[in-house]
């Protein structure tokens, strides 16, 4: 998620946009079906995820391998046919990490943990409420309207910079831009029936979605890399693109969650 990214050549920009509009169709197609197949997407990108974060922090193979391992046991135990997400799993993805640590006795393989199970669980918990659809749709999209408004705005307004030792390409004007975007698609979606609490929300988990970004940003800088993987043509790797989403997944899922308990 840069809002100022070099111009690409004409061959990768033509790469970029057949394999983002593959993306959103696909996440779009899981997304409506919801359950096994829903899970299965969800699944599949956290295991990639891991594998990235691993490489990010310089693991030995077997370590990563191992942490993959470990983060497939609770993702499995949120399958439709299995337990779903709820307690169990999140009890599930802290002994993941707690053993991942003491067997690599790497903390930062327990952090990624973590950072990979607990968007994989908010997800599926979105997904799992009776207007599940619409949630799921909310916190995914305004990721995507908040990268869509910083990208034009950072491009067109630029200015100075938000986190130049960070991430050099970032503006101030990207931020807001993105902010200003996710703000006008989540009040949109209050005609679609979003509560008006989480209409609220839009433009702090806009932010938020950013310093997910900026957070990534500093760990590939940290580790030399452009990107965090290859997977994606066009788009480097699973990390890459889910930056934004992994904190505004999470926090999207407790505000529901505490709305329910909320007099």
């Amino acid at each position: 998620m840069t809002d100022q990214p070099p111009p690409p050549r004409r061959s990768d920009l033509g790469i970029r946009a057949v394999a983002g509009v593959a993306m959103i169709a696909i996440a779009g197609v899981a997304l409506w079906a919801g359950g096994f197949v829903y899970w299965l997407l969800i699944a599949v990108a956290a295991l990639f995820m891991m594998a990235e974060w691993a490489d990010l922090h310089h693991v030995a193979y077997n370590d990563k391998r191992l942490a993959q391992f470990a983060l497939f046991v609770p993702v499995s135990i949120m399958a439709p046919i299995a337990a779903g997400p709820g307690f169990l799993a999140l009890g599930m993805i802290a002994g993941a990490a707690f053993f991942t640590v003491i067997i690599t006795r790497r903390p930062g393989l327990a952090h990624g943990l973590l950072y990979v199970g607990l968007p994989v669980l908010a997800l599926l918990l979105l997904r799992g409420q009776p207007d599940g659809l619409l949630l799921s749709f909310w916190a995914m999209a305004l990721v995507w309207a908040c990268d869509i408004g910083a990208y034009f705005a950072g491009r067109s307004i630029g200015g100075p910079k938000l986190a130049p030792t960070i991430s050099p390409n970032k503006t101030w004007a990207g931020l807001i831009g993105g902010v200003l975007a996710a703000t006008v698609f989540g009040a949109a979606l209050q005609y679609a029936g979003l509560p008006l609490h989480l209409v609220l929300a839009t433009p702090l988990l806009a932010v938020l979605a950013q310093m997910g970004d900026l957070y990534e940003s500093q760990l590939k800088r940290r580790a030399g890399v452009k990107d965090s993987g290859n997977v994606l043509p066009g788009h480097g790797g699973v990390l890459d693109r889910l930056d934004g989403l992994v904190p505004v997944a999470s926090a999207a899922a407790l505000m529901v969650e505490l709305a329910k308990i909320t007099p």
